[in-house]
């Protein structure tokens, strides 16, 4: 075959495309290759494929579309955090003639990998996969606003993460930082296709996240239950509706710069090259805009779980309602003037850097309010330390010292000296791991038994617990003091032998976070096996305030068999305080969206298109382009897209539901 027919049909794709020069991918290659063909044997054997396809993969139901993207984040920290193991290994024994295991440009790849898959495909799946799930049901609603639309932004986001999966196998992963700065990223200083593996992912994978931003605004303002005026909302959909203000608004920014990254790269314009007449700065200005709200994206739907946690184990109305739903509008829209307090060193100036500054002070005053406000909700109450309340006692612990090094770092002065250290990357850690992730366990531990009908394992539970506070303070407290010292980050050797042990302390703390997420799997393991002896059949075991405790555990496709009348907040306290019964007859048939594999074929084609893109097979990427279009306009002619549950099952369902609260004397 001539070399123009094989560039032709394979673009820039061969055999030296395959890393096969570096060993631990390879074997990490093998690795997945044998546990990839266990997984297909074991569902091929057992016939499983058949029912994941009509009950999962082309499911619209907002709860399993939920519980996939939650699947999806866990699949993702595991990736994640292997890289974060790597690179605490690599900095803890690299110092004077040691040079360690990982050569730079392997280095590189890991701890752009390790930022990008943290922030895009495992902190975004968990906190999308909470709101999916919770947020219907605590306002009253039966599904979404546009359920097909769910199913396809969950399908873009997985595509967006095999694309990242696909670049440790195929070629390379970016080497620039997780925000792929320019010119770093332009085609000078990144000629290869880890750019491109970057620019594809995040594209592909932001259109799911901002189609499903548009999908739960639409759903909060327009599907609340008769009598949830705004200020009845619980505050966890209050924060998930700020969030998804925040993902519409600040997401396409994301969409814009990438794609002028993508033609400076492809088409040779110059956008953010100084030799072009372009600006690198523009790339910076322009990638931070999309980049601080997007911290707080992550964070909002944690304060609201923390929220809900310590009303409901502290028997308690959150104390301060009222100034909770304004602080969390505050940062909403402030949020959105502290972005340049990223590059307070780049020359902008006193009075832009002070303008900033303060910004940023100010908008910290919120954040410390609602501190407060869960503090007052927890005094006097009737706190029980069940794991949701333990998580969420060690976030305001933690977070507070995030808060205050945060601050620290919104001082012009002092951000020149710790700017770009390692003490930045304690901060930021401190509060995407003290913040969101506990958050994230947080709401794991309260809503499980609501999504399966049974709790987790509090044992395993609690092993994972004090495993992740006590190591990540062992994990990260060396890097404030390294970085109060000067070192700085993204490093891989060092030569002053003195800073190893401060290396070590933290590896050792990555390990003990890694036996912590070790017990969090074994506690899910532990859970399914025993889920017997851990049954709820109440619905409501934690006593629970908010509607979604008012149904069955796991609920009913259709949520609620007559839609909730709202009175009060705390909709569901306030009914069980009036008295309130449980209707048992008169049940009609209810209207419901049917199942579709449209949104699966059109983010599999969403795939081929960003694979071919990056290698510049042509000829694939216009014919996937192809079917894609050729798919959506099909789907536009399918009219059958609903359908009726029956009165007769809804009823032979609730009649069931009955028997059970009447055996528990509920």
């Amino acid at each position: 075959m001539s070399e123009t027919l094989t560039k032709m049909i394979f673009g820039r794709l061969s055999l030296e495309s395959l890393p096969l020069h570096e060993p631990i991918v390879v074997a990490t290659f093998a690795g997945v290759a044998l546990g990839g063909i266990a997984l297909i044997g074991a569902l091929t054997y057992f016939r499983l494929w058949g029912y994941l396809w009509k009950e999962w993969f082309t499911t619209v139901d907002h709860k399993r579309i939920g519980i996939m993207y939650m699947v999806l984040g866990l699949v993702m920290l595991l990736r994640g955090f292997a890289d974060a193991i790597m690179m605490r290994i690599q900095q803890s024994m690299a110092f004077g003639a040691n040079e360690g295991y990982l050569n730079a440009h392997h280095y590189d790849q890991i701890f752009t990998a390790h930022g990008v898959i943290m922030i895009f495909f495992v902190a975004m799946p968990f906190v999308t996969g909470l709101m999916n799930f919770v947020v219907p049901l605590q306002i009253g609603a039966r599904d979404v606003s546009f359920p097909f639309l769910n199913n396809f932004s969950f399908w873009m986001t997985a595509s967006g993460a095999a694309l990242v999966m696909a670049s440790l196998f195929i070629g390379e992963f970016a080497r620039t930082g997780w925000l792929a700065m320019a010119p770093l990223s332009g085609l000078d200083y990144s000629p290869d296709v880890g750019v491109d593996y970057y620019i594809w992912a995040l594209q592909i994978a932001g259109v799911g996240t901002l189609l499903s931003g548009v999908n739960l605004v639409a759903t909060i303002v327009k599907m609340r239950a008769p009598g949830m005026g705004l200020m009845k909302m619980p505050i966890f959909t209050w924060t998930a509706l700020a969030t998804n203000i925040l993902i519409v608004a600040a997401f396409p920014v994301l969409t814009a710069v990438l794609a002028m990254l993508s033609l400076d790269r492809y088409v040779g314009t110059q956008f953010f090259t100084n030799t072009g007449g372009g600006n690198p700065m523009m790339y910076v200005n322009m990638i931070w805009i999309w980049g601080h709200p997007e911290v707080y994206i992550l964070i909002l739907p944690a304060f609201g779980i923390f929220s809900e946690v310590t009303s409901t184990f502290s028997g308690k109305r959150l104390f301060g309602y009222t100034s909770m739903v304004y602080a969390v509008l505050v940062i909403t829209i402030l949020s959105y003037l502290v972005w340049l307090h990223h590059f307070f060193t780049m020359g902008s100036g006193a009075s832009v850097n002070s303008f900033f500054g303060i910004t940023t002070m100010i908008i910290s005053i919120p954040t410390g309010a609602k501190i407060f406000n869960w503090l007052f909700t927890m005094y006097k109450g009737r706190i029980r330390y069940e794991l949701p309340m333990m998580w969420t006692v060690a976030f305001m612990l933690t977070f507070v010292i995030g808060g205050m090094t945060g601050v620290m770092l919104a001082v012009p002065p002092a951000d020149f000296v710790l700017h770009n250290s390692l003490f930045l990357i304690a901060h930021f850690h401190n509060v995407i791991i003290g913040g969101v992730l506990f958050g994230m366990f947080a709401g794991i531990n309260y809503w499980w038994p609501k999504a399966f009908g049974f709790k987790l394992d509090k044992k395993w539970g609690l092993v994972s617990f004090w495993c992740w506070v006590v190591g990540f303070w062992v994990a990260f407290t060396p890097l404030y003091i390294l970085g109060l010292m000067g070192v700085t980050r993204r490093l891989r050797h060092f030569e002053d032998p003195s800073l190893q042990i401060w290396f070590v302390i933290a590896a050792i703390g990555a390990a003990i976070i890694a036996v912590g997420i070790a017990a969090f799997l074994l506690q899910i393991f532990v859970s399914i096996r025993n889920r017997e002896a851990l049954r709820d059949d109440s619905g409501d075991p934690w006593q629970g305030r908010t509607l979604e405790w008012a149904t069955s555990s796991p609920p009913a496709a259709y949520n609620f068999p007559f839609t909730p009348v709202i009175h009060d907040l705390d909709a569901w306290y306030d009914m069980k305080s009036r008295g309130a019964k449980r209707p048992v007859t008169g049940y009609l048939p209810i209207h419901m969206p049917k199942n579709t594999g449209t949104g699966i074929i059109l983010a599999g084609f969403s795939l081929v298109i960003g694979f071919a893109m990056i290698w510049y097979i042509w000829w694939l990427a216009a014919a996937a382009f192809l079917g894609l279009l050729i798919t959506a306009i099909v789907h536009t002619f399918n009219y059958d897209r609903d359908f009726y549950i029956s009165a007769e099952e809804v009823t032979e369902t609730e009649n069931a539901r009955t028997q059970v609260l009447a055996r528990l004397g509920a």
